[in-house]
């Protein structure tokens, strides 16, 4: 995820630009740049770093005249943090600055295209061609080459556009990422969140998808990508500053959790095409998949709680054998591996220590390294062999939530890229399940919308001592992020327990009034953990059950029953977390807790 501002008034626009993008530094801080018209050419001014680094560098903006401009605050996609792939990007012949929020799919078949056109890339960055494909399509009329443009591309955008032949107005547009126009007088703006001009008026229209606006200092006019214009409705924020800051949430965390779906759509749609999975990101062919001895997933946290849904969903998948192992343990445990084992690593941030440490281990030992970060550019992605990128976008409170979900959506890809190699699919099978996987964004947003019902729930017992997670098979797996989301955040004891294990031994922790949440989404082992749901609740627990809409009679044994949507039964960890983590958010909110920054903890953890 990118910040975006852009500004066109009587004022000078850089040190405008710049405190808003302080505000947005939050959704991308490895590098920020700015493109002023002055003088009738586009100056760029640009910086690898954080925003400080490119606020020095033109003395806070004020070394930089002009009264229109663009901004942009960068989370790294495609091309790692530097001051070349910072944006904004321009065209070959600088008439054209581009800032640019979002993952152009196409870019790559774009790219081609462009260059046998004569086109010169200096970047990485997908961005880069849309400044090209401006260029390619214009004749004088900006609206019409943006028009052309947006029905090129494929994916996901937020566009400012400047062009050096209109000194008197620049262009934007949004699809499937955010950009508002803010109102003000004599003076206009555009920004991905409206905390970046809250200080300069609270009066904005929000685009839709494929809404062009066309500012200019004293009016702006937005059309539809016909080029007729659309009558918008003016909308005045009512947020103060500080909740505006994230985006009218009371946490960061919340927002993330109601950022699942779009990240996990983000992460899902530029890797299916035409009906398949495709992972132009790791080089391993049919072949290789087909030599591999042992699949050893490694990872700390909730992505080694992500790695032990990996183990179930591979191995029944492919039935290659996998071993979960947590990264501080596995290069102390002299693991067993050689050149035909594959090694998935995982980490949120690319820097987590001791994943670091596990990934330089196993490849002293010759495996191959493929990892799933959400960081370009990270200690660990460049230290794999292949990578896939998450983009889920950045992850500002500690407790992950969209991180996690993002991750469990690349462990699916590379299950079914693995099983369709090597034959373990039917043509029908392998259909139902792309389908699936691309239903699950808006499956979550349906689990998202209920959301209340997990608020009572916390009110109930935000004030218990110790809660037990209980599940089998997957719904084991998911127990244990869920435990770990309430204690991390809540600082309520919490265990979770495989519920076939809890009667050797643990079940002697069971009281009256102890909460035990179990889950029971799939459907061989259904019975079974109603049979463990029945040993505690004869033990005086009261239980809270996670099941699917086509469970009915988990009502008939817990206390309180939380449904999801059905699903192929592997995908199922994607759904049935989302109350879990919404239910540790709650509890934690009641309590008073400080839930984005919890004692102790960080958000990287770059010692071992």
């Amino acid at each position: 995820m990118c910040g975006i501002v852009g500004y066109i008034g009587k004022n000078q626009a850089a040190p405008i630009l710049l405190e808003g993008l302080s505000k947005l530094e939050y959704r991308g801080y490895d590098s920020a740049g700015i493109a002023i018209f002055d003088n009738n050419k586009i100056e760029v001014a640009k910086a690898k770093g954080r925003l400080a680094v490119l606020s020095e560098k033109t003395n806070d903006g004020k070394s930089v005249t002009g009264t229109m401009g663009i901004g942009h605050t960068r989370w790294a996609t495609h091309g790692e943090p530097s001051d070349v792939n910072s944006h904004p990007h321009l065209s070959m012949s600088g008439r054209f600055a581009v800032v640019h929020n979002g993952i152009i799919e196409n870019y790559i078949s774009l790219k081609k295209m462009l260059i046998e056109k004569g086109f010169e890339f200096i970047s990485e960055t997908d961005t880069e061609v849309i400044a090209h494909l401006f260029e390619y399509y214009y004749t004088g009329d900006i609206l019409d080459a943006m028009v052309k443009v947006i029905n090129r591309v494929e994916g996901s955008y937020a566009l400012g556009v400047l062009c050096s032949d209109y000194p008197d107005s620049f262009i934007a547009v949004r699809k499937s990422s955010p950009l508002i126009v803010g109102l003000g007088d004599g003076e206009n703006f555009i920004a991905s969140d409206v905390t970046a001009i809250l200080k300069h008026t609270r009066n904005i229209y929000r685009l839709e998808d494929n809404e062009i606006a066309v500012l200019n200092h004293d009016c702006v006019t937005v059309y539809n990508n016909d080029k007729e214009e659309v009558k918008k409705e003016m909308f005045t924020v009512d947020w103060d500053v500080s909740a505006a800051e994230k985006g009218g949430y009371e946490h960061f965390m919340m927002k993330e959790i109601e950022e699942q779906p779009k990240a996990i759509r983000d992460t899902i749609s530029p890797r299916i095409k035409d009906g398949r999975i495709v992972l132009d990101d790791i080089s391993l062919t049919a072949e290789d998949i087909k030599n591999i001895n042992k699949i050893y997933i490694v990872a700390c946290g909730s992505a080694y709680h992500v790695g032990v849904v990996g183990k179930y969903v591979i191995e029944k998948l492919c039935r290659i054998p996998v071993e979960v192992q947590v990264a501080s343990e596995f290069r102390y445990c002299d693991p067993i591996i050689n050149k035909n084992d594959l090694v998935i690593v995982i980490s949120q941030s690319g820097e987590t220590a001791d994943t670091l440490a596990a990934l330089k281990e196993a490849k002293n030992h010759g495996a191959r390294i493929l990892s799933i970060v959400n960081v370009v550019g990270s200690a660990i992605a460049n230290a794999s062999d292949d990578v896939i990128y998450t983009w889920a976008g950045p992850e500002i409170a500690v407790a992950t939530t969209k991180a996690y979900s993002t991750q469990l959506t690349v462990i699916y890809l590379i299950a079914a890229y693995m099983a369709e190699k090597l034959g373990m699919f039917t043509t029908g099978e392998y259909s139902q399940f792309v389908n699936d996987l691309q239903s699950l964004p808006e499956k979550v947003s349906e689990i998202l919308k209920s959301k209340e019902e997990v608020q009572y729930l916390a009110s109930k017992f935000f004030n218990c001592h110790s809660i037990f997670f209980i599940g089998r098979n997957l719904d084991y797996a998911v127990s244990l992020e869920g435990s770990l989301k309430l204690k991390e955040i809540s600082y309520i004891h919490s265990e979770a327990y495989a519920a076939g294990e809890l009667k050797h031994g643990t079940i002697s922790l069971i009281e009256d009034g102890t909460l035990v949440i179990a889950l029971a989404t799939g459907q061989e082992l259904f019975d079974k953990t109603v049979s463990n749901v029945k040993e505690v609740k004869a033990r005086g627990a009261v239980v809270m059950g996670v099941t699917t809409d086509s469970h009915d009679n988990m009502e008939d044994v817990a206390d309180y029953v939380i449904k999801i949507p059905n699903i192929n039964e592997i995908l199922l960890p994607s759904l049935s977390v989302v109350p879990l983590q919404l239910f540790g958010y709650y509890v934690a909110s009641l309590k008073g807790c400080d839930i984005d920054k919890p004692r102790n903890l960080a958000k990287s953890v770059t010692v071992e």
